[in-house]
């Protein structure tokens, strides 16, 4: 699907922050926007860009839930509430550039794994020589757990030519790449009614201390 012609509404772009320890010389930079709309959807374009052709993009295909997206080029968002983010219940989406999805709930931090059967949620991919995009769109009715107020992590594994994967995200906790952890839910959004501005919380690209667990 292309996004040519497409309106999306969004907060401002904030920028990705690769992980120290995997550096990726392809990519110059990963920008995303997050907004809600009225109708409960949650709206999440991810724009990378730098050396495309030094990176491995999935090829579309028809789109289907699958595991270990992860494992390859792939977007991500782990949703929660204010009060629990990274702590208690939380939900992961996966967005490969192949439209491929998955959905995932966590009772707590990495506890309760459960794999979430949904309607696909529409993705759109738009590539050139100097950039990949990748817009996708979730409703979030059916996860009334996380209340009217979202608190968002947002991150993105790349693989370049070499196999070599970098993680992106809004912030790192200290150690290796951990997308789950509470330090990473660095994204505020307001519910679909509100007047008030989402609020980032990353300070300035630092890593922050772990937070240790039962």
């Amino acid at each position: 699907m292309s996004l040519e012609g497409e309106q999306f509404v969004a907060t401002r772009s904030i920028p990705l922050i690769c992980h120290p320890a995997t550096p990726c010389a392809a990519v110059s930079c990963i920008e995303v926007q997050a907004s809600r709309t009225h109708d409960g959807t949650l709206d999440i374009r991810y724009n990378v860009r730098g050396d495309i052709d030094s990176l491995l993009i999935p090829a579309e295909r028809a789109p289907r839930r699958a595991d270990g997206l992860w494992q390859h080029t792939c977007f991500e968002a782990f949703v929660a509430s204010p009060a629990s983010a990274g702590d208690a219940g939380y939900c992961e989406f996966n967005f490969s550039p192949s439209t491929e999805w998955a959905i995932y709930r966590f009772t707590a931090y990495r506890e309760g794994m459960t794999p979430v059967q949904a309607t696909p949620p529409p993705i759109s991919v738009y590539r050139d020589v100097t950039s990949v995009t990748l817009a996708a769109a979730v409703r979030l009715d059916a996860f009334a757990v996380l209340g009217d107020r979202l608190q968002l992590a947002l991150s993105a594994v790349i693989e370049d030519a070499q196999h070599c994967l970098s993680y992106w995200a809004l912030a790192h906790p200290l150690g290796k790449p951990d997308f789950h952890h509470a330090a990473g839910f660095a994204l505020e959004l307001p519910g679909d009614n509100s007047r008030e501005p989402s609020s980032v919380s990353v300070p300035n690209g630092r890593a922050k201390p772990a937070v240790k667990r039962k």
